[in-house]
């Protein structure tokens, strides 16, 4: 008889080593589920919105800042601000005892009464101010015995129009106020009952949006040649399909471009970064690699949230702390530094710090050696997200600490990130974009007035600027 003996083993073997593979597999997939789970705004780069209105209990130490020590509120010798009265009042309002209100001596105590003390109520009144312009013909100079017929201004266009206030504020409304134009109009019909339709605020916005053009390309022209600069991208929808805001911008300077694309066919039609020096700052999204002109530098916000990812979501990685403790640590002393007026980081401090770097590295390597290839298994070889990490600090050291080296560049990319967010903001108020030129048209104007508050004005101050036809005096402020 055949001895089956040793084939059933070597069958039970395969078996066996089959259920090892699904076993193993089965664990990566719940590994990665798992810490798809975790993820939230404090350790990845997804944003606050997504982590819910039902949030989890909250660890103290989660938070990236640091305790100050400080009490809070005002701190000791702080002079505090309070509601001041910004003009002399309009209306004065004597208020009296009741058993004085209708006392037939009344008049008689007033005279020699004093004001006890006294109290300021601020208010507005909305209402329309209409001016008629009239148009004044003479019919015979004295001097030259021409008729003589004066001009409008430029502005009047119609026999009957909106002011240049009320336009103000109806683009003040839908772009910085991030209201629809449905929404615009309730408000400024409510409000002033003005019938202003909604396609006469949608010309407005167009109006406004070209006459800011020239102020945007000098912005660009600015952040060309600006020491360094910050890129980020978010996504929008705009006629229905996905788009990608892109933005460069720095502490004076802001542009926002909107593309079909989210990679480097963006940033090349963008126009800035390949013709610019400098330093950009970004998140590592791999298209900015593509621009050699510029030296980078990695944003750290970035890598120590994932560096709180592998913390929490990987016990057994004692490299991610240290290496979070070192970025906080080199912060600190950059900022120590600035405080007692030095321009760089003495030369021995930086290689202390450089070799922690490398130390650091060859630990988080110890504990996630690289795999090797398999023999006959075709494809790239998986690292995993944390590996990928390692991998990208190691080959990436010195645009993670460039800040260090160059006290003039930022630690982090959170410019970029504040610049671009109103659009966030606009489509969580308003929904979305129904046409490419409506979001176009956003996204110029609010290009204009980012920069314009950095200037030292307010969103809608820079828009009468821009409606009165003199938006460039935004950079006639020194700077």
């Amino acid at each position: 008889m055949p001895d089956y003996s040793n084939q059933i083993i070597v069958d039970l073997q395969k078996e066996v080593d089959e259920l090892k593979r699904i076993v193993e597999m089965q664990n990566d997939i719940i590994r990665d589920l798992r810490e798809q789970l975790n993820k939230n705004s404090s350790n990845s780069s997804k944003p606050p919105s997504s982590d819910g209105l039902k949030k989890k209990p909250v660890n103290k130490n989660r938070s990236l800042r640091e305790k100050s020590g400080k009490k809070q509120g005002g701190q000791k010798g702080h002079s505090g601000t309070h509601l001041a009265v910004l003009s002399e009042p309009d209306h004065v309002i004597h208020h009296l005892h009741t058993d004085c209100q209708y006392c037939p001596k009344r008049e008689q105590c007033m005279k020699r009464s004093a004001v006890k003390e006294t109290r300021h109520e601020i208010d507005i009144i909305a209402q329309v101010d209409v001016t008629e312009h009239e148009l004044i013909t003479i019919p015979e100079c004295p001097i030259c015995g021409e008729a003589k017929t004066g001009s409008f201004p430029a502005h009047l266009k119609a026999t009957v129009q909106y002011g240049q206030n009320l336009e103000s504020l109806a683009i003040a409304l839908n772009t910085v106020g991030a209201v629809s134009f449905n929404r615009t109009h309730d408000i400024l019909s409510g409000v002033f009952h003005i019938p202003i339709s909604v396609g006469t605020i949608k010309n407005m916005v167009s109006r406004c949006a070209v006459k800011v053009e020239e102020a945007n390309a000098i912005s660009a022209e600015k952040l060309k040649s600006a020491h360094h600069k910050h890129g980020d991208e978010t996504g929008c929808r705009a006629d229905g399909k996905t788009r990608w805001a892109h933005c460069l911008s720095n502490e004076l300077y802001t542009v926002l471009f909107l593309h079909d694309k989210r990679g480097h066919i963006a940033m090349e039609e963008m126009g800035i970064i390949q013709h610019s020096g400098g330093t950009l700052v970004h998140d590592c999204w791999s298209p900015y690699w593509c621009f050699t002109n510029v030296k980078h530098q990695l944003c750290c916000a970035h890598l120590i949230r994932k560096l709180k990812g592998v913390e929490e979501n990987h016990p057994n990685q004692t490299w991610a702390a240290k290496f979070k403790s070192m970025l906080l640590n080199l912060k600190h002393a950059k900022e120590k530094a600035i405080a007692k007026g030095k321009a760089a980081l003495h030369r021995n401090t930086l290689k202390r710090y450089s070799d922690l770097y490398d130390e650091i590295m060859r630990l988080a390597y110890e504990e996630n050696p690289i795999p090797e290839r398999k023999p006959g298994k075709r494809g790239k070889t998986k690292f995993g997200k944390v590996l990928c990490l390692i991998n990208r600090l190691f080959s990436h050291k010195g645009e993670v600490c460039r800040f260090a080296y160059d006290f003039d560049v930022p630690f982090d990319n959170n410019q970029a990130e504040r610049d671009i967010r109103n659009i966030k903001v606009k489509i969580k108020v308003s929904g979305c974009f129904r046409s490419i030129e409506g979001a176009q048209e956003y996204l110029k104007i609010m290009s204009f007035v980012s920069t314009a508050i950095k200037h030292g004005f307010s969103g809608f101050e820079a828009i009468r600027l821009a409606v009165l036809g003199n938006p460039l005096s935004i950079f006639n402020q020194g700077f």
